[in-house]
Order: structure tokens, then sequence, then C-alpha cells
């Protein structure tokens, strides 16, 4: 990420030196290098009052997410989900620990868990490389693994609604059903490409076998190597995740997930206004059923909120104040400008284009470019890019980071066909995220 903002700020310099030496450009009296320096200052402020304005929302959203973990509503999921993942994964024992860890990792991210899904995620990797014959290469379960974390089904992409609410949008939660789609998308096609791509790239023994070991990671995502961080949520032991509900459970909810898309797109406007409350009367109903305090409950995810809206202003203030200066010296238009006015045919616009190259680099990058197309005036959060930009953010995974922490963590060199396996998944996201919001907001 260090590379990418470095080489924003100095394109962006570079054009408005150009346009200042050159004696061209001037608006209003104001220099390209003195509007240059004004948009710096401006980014700085409203990153800082952006995040502010998140800490509200995050709380309520998070803390409405831990009633739901402590009630167990993971592992409901994770019991649906296993007979599906035993099909999916032939190669991995349906009693072995890395089949647990893997469906308590995909069912994190369907709720937008995320400092949840990564530890099982790690977890998940290393009993997953215990069954792998040829140490340094990764196995077709570790492939496909991989594939479906960086094109996860995501049911509520909580912090993408909460930018959205933080600034101002009509319908914060209208990006529920477009996210949904993209992802349903992105990750069939991510399967039906690892399962194709396997095939022709053959497991090859490495020069030199290394043994697995865990990778240092910050504490947002906790220490892969701690048994008690990766096997448990909400006090909740990894070996409940190997229980499974009857193979017409999984159908059912697979179908309902699937029946929710033409649902929301047909009476998406009716169903939109409705979606937040109920989310905080279901969840709390639910935890209610299952007698989880909560007060208490809600006070520990909202504290948790507090301190994620708090600890991304270094994040925003970077990406915002680099974004700020390429629009202003003029290089988005120079150098996107061309480009945009091609895809902007397709649905595409420059702002969709950056968004999604930057989705699968930087995960705080992409978050920081979505907050800044949202707060510019000319766009908003309700307006067709605004919806495309926040179903982008939702609907797909910084797949090179996944890619190095879960590799990384057990030592992997060769990736075998799990990085082409991403990028297709991350194609058929876009595309199915201009897809759905050219349907629901195009005009």
């Amino acid at each position: 990420m260090s590379g990418i903002v470095y080489g924003i700020v100095i394109v962006a310099f570079i054009v408005a030196a150009i346009r200042h030496l050159g004696g061209f450009g001037d608006m209003g009296g104001t220099s390209p290098m003195e509007a240059l320096g004004q948009s710096m200052i401006e980014a700085a402020g409203s990153a800082v009052t952006l995040a502010l304005g998140l800490v509200g929302v995050m709380a309520l959203f998070l803390g409405l997410m831990k009633i739901a973990e402590k009630g167990g509503l993971l592992l409901i999921i994770a019991r649906a989900l296993r007979p599906l993942m035993i099909r999916l994964f032939p190669d991995v024992p349906a009693d072995h620990p890395a089949m647990g860890a893997m469906i308590l990792n995909i069912s994190a991210n369907v709720l937008g868990l995320g400092n949840a899904a990564t530890p099982f995620g790690i977890r998940a990797m290393q009993e997953l490389d215990r069954l792998n014959p040829v140490k340094g290469t990764a196995t077709n379960a570790m492939a496909l693994f991989v594939a479906i974390n960086t094109s996860s089904v995501t049911i509520l992409p909580t912090g993408v609604v909460a930018v959205r609410a933080a600034l101002g949008s009509n319908d914060p939660a209208g990006v529920v059903p477009t996210t949904l789609f993209a992802t349903l998308c992105s990750t069939i096609i991510a399967i039906i490409a690892v399962k194709l791509l396997e095939k022709r790239f053959k497991v090859v023994a490495p020069d030199v076998p290394t043994t697995s070991s865990a990778v240092a990671l910050d504490e947002t995502i906790g220490d892969p190597t701690d048994s008690s961080s990766a096997s448990s949520v909400g006090g909740t032991a990894l070996p409940e995740a190997s229980r499974a509900y009857p193979v017409w459970v999984s159908m059912a909810a697979l179908s309902v997930v699937i029946g929710l898309i033409p649902l929301m797109i047909f009476f998406g406007a009716a169903i939109a206004p409705w979606i937040i409350p109920c989310l905080m009367v279901g969840l709390m109903s639910f935890g209610l059923a299952k007698r989880v305090r909560l007060y208490e409950a809600f006070v520990e995810g909202a504290a948790e909120g507090f301190r994620v809206a708090l600890r991304i202003i270094p994040y925003l203030v970077a990406i915002l104040v680099a974004v700020a200066m390429f629009r202003s010296s003029g290089a988005l238009d120079l150098i996107f400008g061309p480009i945009g006015a091609a895809t902007e045919a397709v649905g595409l616009p420059a702002e969709g284009l950056i968004m999604a190259i930057l989705r699968s680099l930087s995960g705080s990058g992409a978050y920081g470019y979505m907050a800044s197309v949202l707060q510019d005036p000319a766009i908003g959060p309700d307006s067709y890019t605004g919806y495309l930009v926040s179903t982008i953010q939702g609907s797909t995974e910084t797949t090179f980071y996944v890619l190095a922490v879960y590799f990384g963590a057990v030592q992997i060199r060769r990736v075998r066909h799990a990085l082409a396996a991403g990028l297709i998944a991350d194609i058929a996201g876009l595309a199915a995220a201009v897809l759905i919001c050219w349907l629901l907001f195009g005009t």
C-alpha cells in the first residue's frame, strides 16, 4: 500500500507542478499548486469528521452483531453449511479440524465478522497444511478455500452500511441486495474456476521443503498460533462446528438466500426501510431467546465499534489526502478520464474502475476511496456511482492480502491456481455489481 499511496501523491504533485509552472489551469485566481495544498488540508479534516461520524453507527452495528455472536448465530450458519462444505472439499475428511475451521471462517464472513473470520481462516490453513503431502505447495483444498474467502457471500456488509449512514444516505442499507447478488455470483464463479484450473496446475514438489508456521499479524486479527483465539468466538469451541443439520435444512437455507435476490430486486424500495429496524429487533429477539445478556453484550460490541471507528482515522487521512491531491491536480481526469469514458458505456465510470483496482490491492485504501467518492457533492451515496462503489467495497475481498496472509501463515510459496481463481472471482463480482446496480439504480 505504501507504493500505491506514494505513486498517487507523486503523480498528483508532478501534474499540478506542470500546470502551475506552465501558467495554465488557474481557476478563480487560485493556482494549481495552491488548490492542491487546500485540498490536502480539507481532506485531512474531512477524514476525521467522517471517522467521528462513524463512531455511533459502528457502535450500533457491532453491538448488535455481538449479541448474535454470543447467541450462537455463527454456529447455526456453520451447521447449515457443513453438508455443502463436505461436498465442496472431498479431499478433507469430514471430521478433520480443518473442516470445522473453514466452516466457521465462511460463516463469520457471511455475517461480516471480519475479526472473527481471519483467525478461523489461519487455523483452517494450518490444519489443511497437516494434510498437505507436498509442503510449500498449495493443495486443491487450500486454493478453493482461499478463493471462496476472496469472494465470500455477504448478507450484511456492516462497514459499508455504516459509512453510508454516516454520510447521510437516504437508504444506507440499499447495498444489502446488491452486495448479496454480487457475492453469490463471484463465489459461484470462484468455485467453478478453481475446479477447472486445478486440473491444469499440477502439483510440483518444491526444491526445498518447508515446514508450516504462522506469520505475525496485527492486533485486529489476533495471534493465529493461539488456539484459543482461532478456535473460539464468543466462548464457543471449534468442535461444535463439526455438528451438522440434515441436508434438506442446508438446501432450504440456500434456497432462501438465493430467493432473497429477486425479492429485493422487485420489492427493494418497499423492503429497504425495514432492514435496519428489523435487524435490531430480530437480533435482540434472537439473543433474548438464547438467554444472552442483551445490554452487556451490546455494550461490549459497541465498545469494539468505538475502537474500530477511531482506529481507522490514520488510514482515512492517508488515503483521502492522496485521493484529494489526485483529483485536484487534474491527474484523475488525465489518466482515468479516457479509460473511464470507454468503460462508462458499460456502466463502469472512472470512480468504479479505480475502486475495483484498489479493492484487490488494499482494503484500507479501497475503504478510504469509497468514502471520498461518497463524500463528493457531485456524486453522493445515493447516486448510481455511489451505490456501485459501495457494492464493490462490500462484495469483494482484498485478494492479494488474503493470499499473502493465508498462504504466508503456512509458508506456501507455490500458490498454483489460487491467484488466477481469485482474480477471476474479482472480475465476476465487479461485473455482477455493475449489472445489479444498473438494474436497480441506473438512469
